[in-house]
């Protein structure tokens, strides 16, 4: 059988782990980088005891992506995380081969509500963004239509 293409996507819902920490280049772009906590909930059928596993995630986002992150989550905030598993390969000083999994994003959805926020900060209730391309208002959630016009004004564009 013939290989017809690969798929490289992932989707997460978690709350971040640290305030997103950036790191600006000469040539002006820019790269921020925060931990995402995932969790799996189950009963342990011999126990019947609730058990909860963490499993967290390196997210990588880039340029004016970045700096939205950076302006408005907080550690704890609860986000939608859309982009591709990538794994980077260095030699550390011991001349040992090191890797780290990564998720590079590509969009993202921010789900605390305003005022929520970790630090208290206010910041949309939903924001989807595209490193690529600057959001526009319509993909803004709105809870009704009442709430539009209070909402526009606390837009990060």
């Amino acid at each position: 059988m013939a290989s017809q293409g690969t798929l490289n996507k992932v989707m997460l819902i978690g709350h971040t782990g640290e305030d997103v920490k950036m790191h600006y280049f000469e040539g002006g772009g820019c790269v921020g980088r925060f931990p995402l906590a995932t969790n799996e909930n189950y009963v342990n059928r011999s126990t019947g005891e609730q058990v909860t596993n963490t499993e967290w995630h390196n997210v990588v986002v880039r340029n004016k992506a970045a700096e939205v992150c950076e302006k408005y989550l907080k550690k704890g905030d609860k986000v939608f995380i859309e982009g591709r598993i990538k794994t980077r390969k260095w030699t550390d000083d011991q001349g040992h081969d090191r890797y780290m999994t990564e998720i590079q994003c590509l969009e993202f959805t921010f789900l605390t509500p305003k005022g929520n926020s970790g630090m208290n900060r206010t910041k949309p209730e939903s924001t989807t963004t595209n490193p690529v391309q600057q959001p526009s208002q319509s993909n803004q959630a709105v809870d009704s239509p009442s709430n539009s016009a209070e909402e526009e004004d606390d837009l990060p564009f």
